[in-house]
């Protein structure tokens, strides 16, 4: 567990910001899904965050998340980092709202195996909003071809899109250098949603730069250090103490 605040403290503060940031906005802070971001943290922690009331939990690593899945009641899954095709399987059937989805063959993937396990797979597109090639994603130019190709396969639905700014240059406030990738984000969920009308959801805004994300209109951030204090050096893993 994180130094500091205890996890209840942070999830008030953390919920304080967004009820702030929905206001400020014009917008119902109920509007603005509050995922707990668990990567690197044990699943006693990912537990006490629900207990705790924030009961959507993300995680970026397909290994983490399948092992962490049946040790924490109570949670609903999203798997916010990138997705190989090797790893579907890990994922598919466990109603995990899968935010990365940037390829045609992973779309092909993803229903595939949704078909053979009888369920249809629920999945945002991931858009390279700032063509940043640190990023995974799909261009700008690229993302409603890739709605419209996956929301016409047979088991999946896209629900939205998601992004992930690039990193603010030295001395930039990170919420004023992402503003306007999500911004962008929003004028292309606004293209996507007058076509297709479940595309409705904005997977977008962290610690640094919720503020932003809800101004411009995210249904979803993602939050791990404002709630559970600085990862670990690395993932975390069954055998450790602290399950």
């Amino acid at each position: 567990m994180p130094k500091g605040p205890d996890l209840a403290t942070r999830v008030r503060q953390v919920r304080e910001r967004l009820a702030r940031a929905a206001e400020a906005a014009g917008r119902q802070p109920a509007d603005v899904r509050l995922i707990g971001v668990t990567k690197t943290h044990s699943p006693a922690t990912a537990r006490a965050a629900v207990a705790a009331g924030v009961e959507e939990l993300g995680e970026n690593r397909v290994q983490e998340l399948a092992a962490k899945m049946p040790l924490v009641d109570g949670a609903r899954w999203h798997l916010v980092g990138n997705l190989q095709r090797n790893k579907v399987k890990q994922v598919v059937g466990h109603a995990v709202l899968v935010h990365s989805l940037d390829r045609r063959s992973l779309a092909d993937t993803l229903s595939r195996q949704a078909s053979e396990l009888g369920v249809v797979q629920r999945v945002l597109v991931q858009v390279n909003v700032g063509g940043d090639p640190a990023k995974h994603g799909c261009g700008m130019d690229e993302a409603l071809d890739l709605v419209a190709y996956a929301r016409d396969l047979p088991h999946l639905t896209v629900e939205g899109l998601m992004t992930i700014p690039p990193l603010p240059g030295p001395g930039a406030p990170p919420a004023e250098a992402a503003r306007p990738h999500f911004a962008a984000l929003r004028h292309l969920r606004d293209d996507a949603k007058a076509r297709f009308p479940e595309v409705v959801h904005l997977s977008m805004g962290m610690s640094a730069d919720l503020e932003a994300a809800v101004a411009e209109g995210a249904t979803m951030v993602r939050i791990g250090t404002a709630l559970f204090g600085p990862r670990a050096a690395g993932p975390w893993r069954p055998q450790e103490v602290g399950t």
